[in-house]
């Protein structure tokens, strides 16, 4: 199990805890934040660059293929339903829409390059967020 705490600071400042580790998160200041750190979609795409460079990083080494280097770029955008070639029918209103850019360095093969591909979209951040998330929700209050 996996637990992390977030408590506002000030404005729209948060600290963000797992109890080992303390990180910032805040709104940019064009949105009424003081931007002392990464938005809420920048901390949720960098768990799945993160979690998709680890991945690749180690399939790879598994593999004994060299693998210098793995960046994942992944970039979040709202796009209208009528614009996606790829919606379904019913699809209406908004649609969270994430761009995926892999980069790999090293003395690879076409066929280590496709598998490392295809690999990319199995981390287990990406399949939580492709497949949905249940959620258990209670408001205590003070």
């Amino acid at each position: 199990m996996h637990t992390v705490t977030a408590d506002l600071t000030h404005g729209t400042a948060v600290r963000i805890s797992t109890g080992t580790h303390t990180w910032a998160a805040d709104e940019p200041i064009d949105a009424g934040g003081t931007d002392l750190g990464p938005n809420p979609y920048e901390l949720l795409l960098g768990s799945l660059a993160a979690c998709t460079a680890i991945t690749l990083g180690m399939y790879a080494e598994r593999k004994g293929w060299g693998l210098d280097a793995v960046s994942a770029r992944f970039t979040y955008t709202k796009i209208h339903a009528d614009d996606c070639a790829t919606c379904d029918d019913d699809a209406t209103g908004w649609l969270d829409h994430v761009t995926t850019e892999i980069f790999l360095d090293g003395d690879l093969t076409d066929e280590a390059r496709a598998r490392l591909a295809d690999i990319a979209t199995r981390c287990p951040v990406h399949k939580t967020l492709e497949h949905g998330i249940h959620f258990e929700e209670q408001v205590v209050a003070g």
